[in-house]
């Protein structure tokens, strides 16, 4: 493949301060029982949420990885590029679940598109709308879930970007 002009450092670095940013954003009480800007939380209640956020979130990431997995059997000539991004995804999904819990397979996102430009321009569309999840997430979840979820919205930001560019420089 031919050079996007983006380093690792340049991605790495953008990675690290749209993390820096999310984190500082969601810094403030640290106190368990309390909401972003909701009520008081009992020990029980926070569980709960913390499940439910990381249940969806793990889904989200899982969705995410099986659309990985359908284009790159789809158009082998892919799999050098994207192995990287989706080892990086297979990893959050592992990170978010629940402990304890074997996360149930997300359904198939759908068909992949024949051609492979149009397929990572998906691969793109997919991580852009897990980045966003996961920034949406970010405003009931407690503080340690909240900051590992500004940072997995980060990566999928950043995988979003080197995907597009990824699209311009894959031949149809």
């Amino acid at each position: 493949m031919r050079s996007t002009g983006t380093t690792r450092r340049g991605a790495l670095t953008a990675t690290g301060a749209f993390a820096l940013g999310a984190v500082l954003t969601g810094c403030g009480d640290d106190d368990k029982s309390t909401g972003r800007n909701g009520p008081v939380r009992t020990e029980a209640e926070a569980v709960r949420v913390e499940r439910r956020l990381r249940t969806a979130a793990a889904h989200t990431a899982a969705l995410t990885l099986a659309h990985y997995d359908l284009a790159t059997e789809a158009h082998p000539v892919l799999a050098e590029g994207l192995a990287p991004l989706r080892t990086a995804v297979r990893e959050h999904t592992k990170a978010l679940a629940v402990k304890g819990r074997k996360a149930a397979a997300p359904p198939a996102p759908g068909p992949v598109s024949a051609d492979a430009k149009a397929a990572v321009r998906e691969l793109a569309a997919a991580e852009r709308r897990r980045a966003d999840a996961h920034a949406e997430a970010l405003l009931t979840a407690e503080p340690e879930l909240a900051r590992l979820l500004a940072s997995v919205a980060a990566a999928a930001a950043v995988h979003a970007y080197l995907l597009t560019e990824l699209a311009k420089e894959t031949s149809s």
